[in-house]
């Protein structure tokens, strides 16, 4: 995601490129949204990074099993469609969507046990290939990524300011090892 600074506006990833399929210009997506027929609906207007590259016209989207492909106007044949290889589709936040947490929302939030034991602060996100993780910059001054998923982090709390964790043992740095020394 793009850092706003001053009156700049956010933008969120929606997806990034991945290879072409076919000759005629269509590329399979990697999805960082909860929404793709939506988000990527036909006839949608995307701005990229790197920015040179768009804005980019959705002209078709449709899911084929697990994996989500798209065409784009004016990308016709699989030479344009490999250009595109690598570039992140941004849109802009839809703040209709209640359960959605932005990662500019997110850094800064003091991460706490459920009893309250303070963790650390949210340094912001990290988008990973399998799943976005939180940049967890621990008490003791530990940097440790924490996978973003409801069983790890139960409750966020954007206007109480905090994140609350729920980490297997030896996730993160503060952890007792085996021996019943820190890690």
């Amino acid at each position: 995601m793009n850092q706003p600074s001053g009156d700049e506006e956010v933008y969120l990833r929606v997806a990034t490129i991945g290879a072409p399929r076919g000759l005629a210009g269509q590329v399979r997506l990697r999805l960082h949204t909860d929404d793709p027929r939506t988000r990527l609906a036909t006839g949608t207007l995307l701005s990229t990074e790197p920015a040179a590259v768009g804005p980019l016209q959705v002209a078709s989207i449709r899911q084929v099993q697990q994996h989500w492909y798209a065409t784009f106007a004016g990308i016709t044949d699989r030479t344009g469609a490999e250009a595109l290889r690598g570039v992140v589709l941004l849109a802009a936040p839809d703040e209709s969507e209640p359960e959605a947490w932005y990662p500019h929302q997110l850094a800064g939030l003091r991460a706490e046990r459920a009893d309250g034991t303070l963790l650390g602060s949210i340094d912001g996100v990290q988008h990973l290939p399998a799943q976005d993780a939180l940049v967890l910059h621990e008490v003791g001054g530990q940097r440790t990524l924490v996978p973003f998923v409801t069983a790890i982090v139960p409750v966020v709390d954007v206007p109480g300011g905090r994140v609350v964790l729920d980490p297997p043992t030896g996730l993160l740095a503060s952890d007792p090892d085996e021996r019943g020394g820190q890690r």
